[in-house]
């Protein structure tokens, strides 16, 4: 057991000064203050630290991704301690536009590893194209079955996708609505958005038209233009959630898109953050020309945050919501993303300024004092 004395708490909701109880890999109890007689007890002492929930990013290349460029664009799996490193704790790990070289078995493999290792690590079936990629006969069966994949993955508006109809998407809706209801998860069909003008047609369609829940419906990657950005406004206001990529392709800072989102009615509820991290991106000289490859930072969900609340103002309550509670009802996580009992001991330390000092992942201390633990 292990217990938290006089942690300043932001559950993300700004909570005070508060002891937490973990036993095993749950919070076990949060109170003013907490006694325990017991020897095996380690005493955590967190005075002048601020306690979030460990942090999630919902859209994560955890095997690596590219590959647009040739054999060598690919780009490399991602370690535990790196991901540790930024505060993450709970990833959800999903295919590119690679499902050949890329495949659903090494994706599995390494959320099992990841697990392994003390984190949390869930995945997306299926990839950019159709017909879909699964593990198992289809994707009810993949969401039924295999107990790490939550949702499926597909692209729209992107000259990579397979240009999907409206008739074909409502398939895979609906495989992912009635195998997450029989596999007792939430289920969500995860939509790569590319740049082309089609930009949420389809997606307005499905839940317009055709009445789909849009719970089920999870558009990332919004902020890649300015005319794909107001129509996820638009979706937002709809009561659809919006994930919007601080790693890849944006028309704006991140931070500045929530304060554009927020100025025109949207709730910060309705909106997420996720790193596009070790996806490939190019390198270009100053005529555009590709000169080589890189893989995207998965650090910056974090650093976007901070500028949230240092830069635009907003309250260290609201901004954590991007990447814990608001991915976590997105996923439908609901043992994840908040500081309370019976939730998962997964929790971030910050000093004043909002560095990130310790991590706790599933009742493990991870890092300590800015150091890795071994």
């Amino acid at each position: 057991m292990k217990l938290i004395k006089n942690a300043n708490i932001y559950a993300p909701e700004k909570s005070g000064i508060k002891d937490i109880l973990i036993g095993g890999e749950k919070i076990l109890a949060v109170q003013e203050k907490i006694e325990v007689n017991l020897d095996n007890v380690e005493i955590i002492y967190a005075e002048n630290k601020i306690v979030t929930p460990g942090l999630i990013d919902q859209h994560i290349h955890i095997i690596g991704a590219g590959g647009k460029q040739g054999f060598a664009s690919m780009t490399p799996e991602i370690s535990s301690d790196e991901l540790i490193k930024c505060g993450t704790t709970t990833v959800l790990g999903l295919l590119g536009t690679d499902g050949v070289a890329k495949t659903l078995k090494a994706l599995y493999a390494k959320t099992k590893a990841l697990q392994q290792e003390g984190l949390s690590a869930y995945m997306l079936t299926s990839y950019f194209g159709l017909p879909t990629l699964t593990l198992m006969e289809n994707v009810m069966e993949d969401m039924i079955f295999i107990d790490t994949v939550i949702g499926c993955k597909i692209a729209i508006s992107d000259e990579r996708s397979a240009f999907p109809e409206a008739h074909e998407i409502l398939k895979h809706l609906r495989e992912v609505y009635v195998g997450g209801a029989i596999g007792n998860k939430g289920g969500i069909l995860h939509f790569h958005l590319g740049a082309l003008n089609t930009k949420m047609d389809i997606l307005f369609e499905l839940v317009e038209k055709y009445q789909f829940p849009i719970k089920y419906v999870s558009p990332t990657h919004v902020g890649r233009t300015r005319e794909l950005f107001d129509q996820a406004i638009r979706f937002a206001k709809m009561g659809g959630m919006i994930d919007i990529s601080t790693g890849g392709t944006k028309f704006d800072e991140p931070y500045k898109q929530v304060l554009l989102a927020l100025e025109k009615g949207v709730s910060i509820n309705q909106m997420t953050f996720s790193s596009d991290g070790n996806a490939g991106l190019a390198k270009k000289d100053e005529n555009g020309n590709i000169v080589g490859f890189k893989t995207a930072p998965i650090h910056l969900n974090l650093e976007q945050v901070k500028k949230l609340i240092q830069v635009g103002g907003l309250e260290i309550a609201e901004a954590l919501k991007l990447i814990t509670c608001n991915p976590a009802r997105n996923l439908s996580l609901s043992h994840k993303g908040t500081i309370a009992p019976l939730c998962d001991a997964d929790l971030c330390f910050f000093d004043s300024e909002l560095n990130l000092t310790d991590v706790i992942s599933r009742g493990q201390v991870k890092m300590k004092n800015c150091e890795l633990s071994s």
